[in-house]
């Protein structure tokens, strides 16, 4: 069973955030990590897409065929039953960009388009560079061998914002676009069959935002942490 963040060191020692988090909840959180890190990262040049191809990482072994990336939760918009509510209007200027991508890569200007797209054109690059940094430090760390989490400060900061964007994605998958869709939601799941995916991503959103809230907690100033 997953134990939250806490805080060890301080004072002479270094700072570190440890969790307890067992092989499966790692590859649930590190696969949605990877399936994010590939919708917001730069395209890859084609000569270096396949370096470190037929080297298989220990992890991957642990945890073949229990459902690849995410454990069968998908951030993929294929992936996703088609949305029949409308779409909000100050979305709608934007064409067929995966509304997804609007929520981790927002509009400098949303009244104005032309704006809107010299914004982009200057910013979101290096966006993209530094949220794929990010989530591959955070990937890296859930990878790492053990039976737990553990964080120096910078690769936490990675880490709450890799969870950040994690969540963004999924809450839009999952039309979590507004206070209001969090009680539709859930007065939803309540009567949905056992076997209903957005039930399993919802209890997934639920572990990440309580994974979040945990480091979050253990990182602020006043946190005495553990020697």
């Amino acid at each position: 069973m997953a134990r939250a963040f806490s805080r060890r060191g301080g004072g002479r020692k270094p700072v570190h955030y440890t969790a307890k988090l067992d092989a499966v909840e790692r590859a649930v959180v590190a696969g949605l990590m990877e399936q994010v890190h590939d919708l917001v990262a730069p395209e890859v040049p084609p000569s270096t897409q396949d370096s470190g191809a037929g080297h298989e990482d220990p992890f991957d072994a642990i945890v073949s065929g229990l459902g690849g990336l995410g454990m069968g939760v998908s951030v993929s918009a294929e992936d996703q039953a088609p949305d029949e509510r409308p779409v909000p209007s100050d979305a709608r200027s934007f064409g067929d960009r995966d509304p997804a991508l609007e929520r981790l890569l927002p509009a400098g200007n949303r009244a104005d388009d032309q704006a809107s797209a010299e914004f982009r054109r200057l910013t979101e690059h290096g966006l993209r560079t530094r949220k794929a940094r990010h989530l591959a430090s955070a990937i890296a760390a859930l990878r790492a061998p053990g039976t737990g989490v553990d964080l120096d400060e910078r690769t936490a900061i990675d880490m709450v914002v890799a969870l950040t964007d994690v969540r963004l994605v999924l809450g839009e998958r999952l039309g979590l676009r507004e206070d209001a869709d969090v009680d539709r939601l859930e007065s939803e799941l309540a009567t949905m069959d056992d076997d209903d995916p957005r039930l399993h991503a919802m209890s997934v959103y639920d572990f990440l935002t309580w994974l979040q809230e945990t480091l979050a907690t253990a990182m602020l100033p006043g946190d005495p942490g553990t020697a």
